[in-house]
């Protein structure tokens, strides 16, 4: 079995004790119990399933690969060297690896803090780190809605005017920085001003079955509020009463999974402080990244807030898990188009959710739910991975977008706003009319008898 030869460094390299190849192991001991690289037993189940081995068939690029990697770092075997780096970046941390395990690896706890490592030695590695716009955009751009919101009002001026497609047809956004011309290609078509707040408390419709809180996020919210709003009013709907604390906070993963855990941890405490689980039912989810991310506190926060973070964590359910175990009403009003379902990874493989979304489409009137090829398999976009690594996340979305095209559907539906943002940019370089949407968008036009405007 040929594996990990990135780990075959030279005697030299070994024997090189320079911070530029060193991780601080007391660090990585703290946060990476050592018995979790043990379970791997690397029988390579999980190569099929993990979308860069799928691509560059390099065993370093492969989940037993990376843990083979991590686990010598962790020994001092080996050190951090750019080879060892890179093969570690390209990770989606899609955890599909972790669906395909028999033996119940955990591979995302592992990954996830080996990345913080890494980012905490990555200040004596030339080339190692994001760049500086990078950085500004993914820690203090995104993770504030409203910061985001303000950001985006040229852009929705632009938009008004039709002059951002011109600016495209006559090459113009050629000259912006790749970062910046990688975001404008993603650029939704932005409804509404952008600033318009949804009520703090909404009333149920019809008898009270449940008492929620709605998690917002923070660029969800700033590109997709009418989604939020769908969300509100599909768990109305159902009979719940739904709040909207005004002190929430983006969920961290923004932060976490660029290597800056202190941010992430701090972002944690607000949302627990925002949403105080003995107060709700359930802490509702539109976003699979998010979700994953609420669902892991308990991991994330120190030992001593173990407790607490679990406790809020037990009550964060995604949307369609919520409404499905709840006993959905089902709509009445048709909507005729065929739909497809990519399965968004923090979804699937982060939270093991893969029927209830496909089950609240079903209730749908009129509307035909087509199979997709490679359902599970990573669109590229991973959180903030197509900015980060823009290469292999668009050979994974050109990828997926041949297999939606496949279906024949009028329309793609997908959970998670990272999934929606990279599917229609491969879509709309690909010419194809599909659209993509967020299923609770589809179940709130069923429930209201109305399509969406332009």
């Amino acid at each position: 079995m040929a594996i990990a030869t990135a780990a075959t460094a030279s005697d030299k390299e070994q024997a090189d004790p320079s911070p530029a190849r060193m991780v601080d192991l007391d660090w990585l001991s703290s946060k990476i119990e050592y018995r979790l690289y043990q379970e791997c037993v690397h029988c390579g189940l999980c190569t099929a399933s993990c979308p860069t081995y799928i691509e560059t068939r390099n065993e370093n690029d492969s989940p037993r690969g990376r843990i083979y990697l991590m686990r010598a770092v962790a020994d001092g075997r080996l050190g951090l060297s750019p080879e060892v780096r890179n093969h570690l970046e390209l990770c989606l941390d899609c955890r599909a690896c972790e669906s395909a395990c028999p033996s119940g690896v955990k591979y995302g706890r592992i990954i996830e803090p080996f990345k913080v490592a890494m980012e905490r030695s990555a200040k004596d590695v030339p080339g190692s780190k994001s760049s500086l716009l990078q950085k500004l955009i993914l820690h203090h751009l995104f993770p504030y809605a409203s910061r985001v919101k303000l950001a985006l009002a040229p852009a929705r001026i632009l938009q008004r005017f039709g002059l951002i497609d011109w600016t495209e047809k006559v090459g113009l956004t050629k000259l912006l920085p790749p970062t910046l011309r990688r975001l404008q290609a993603m650029l939704p078509r932005l409804k509404g001003t952008g600033f318009s707040k949804l009520p703090e408390t909404l009333p149920p419709i019809g008898p009270k079955r449940a008492r929620v809180g709605l998690f917002l996020g923070c660029v969800a919210d700033a590109m997709f509020p009418e989604t939020n709003a769908a969300t509100a009013r599909v768990l109305q709907q159902n009979g719940c009463e739904v709040v909207i604390p005004r002190s929430q906070a983006c969920c961290g993963a923004i932060h976490y999974h660029s290597g800056a855990e202190e941010p992430a941890v701090e972002l944690a405490r607000k949302n627990m402080e925002a949403f105080k689980p003995d107060e709700f039912d359930a802490i509702i989810v539109n976003a699979a990244g998010c979700g994953a991310m609420l669902k892991e506190y308990g991991h994330l926060l120190p030992k001593a807030d173990h407790e607490a973070g679990e406790r809020f964590s037990a009550k964060v359910k995604d949307i369609s898990e919520f409404l499905v175990a709840l006993g959905p009403i089902a709509p009445t009003n048709p909507l005729p188009q065929t739909v497809t379902y990519h399965d968004a990874c923090h979804l699937c493989h982060g939270q093991q959710i893969r029927s209830q979304p496909r089950q609240l489409l079903s209730l749908i009137p009129g509307l035909e739910l087509k199979p997709l090829e490679e359902s599970e398999i990573c669109c590229g976009a991973a959180g903030t991975y197509n900015l980060t690594q823009p290469e292999m996340s668009q050979r994974l979305g050109r990828r997926k977008a041949q297999h939606l095209q496949a279906t024949g559907a009028d329309t793609v539906a997908t959970g998670n706003v990272g999934c929606i943002l990279q599917i229609a940019r491969q879509l709309k370089e690909a010419g194809s009319p599909m659209q993509v949407a967020h299923p609770v968008d589809l179940l709130d036009q069923a429930y209201r008898g109305k399509a969406p405007k332009a």
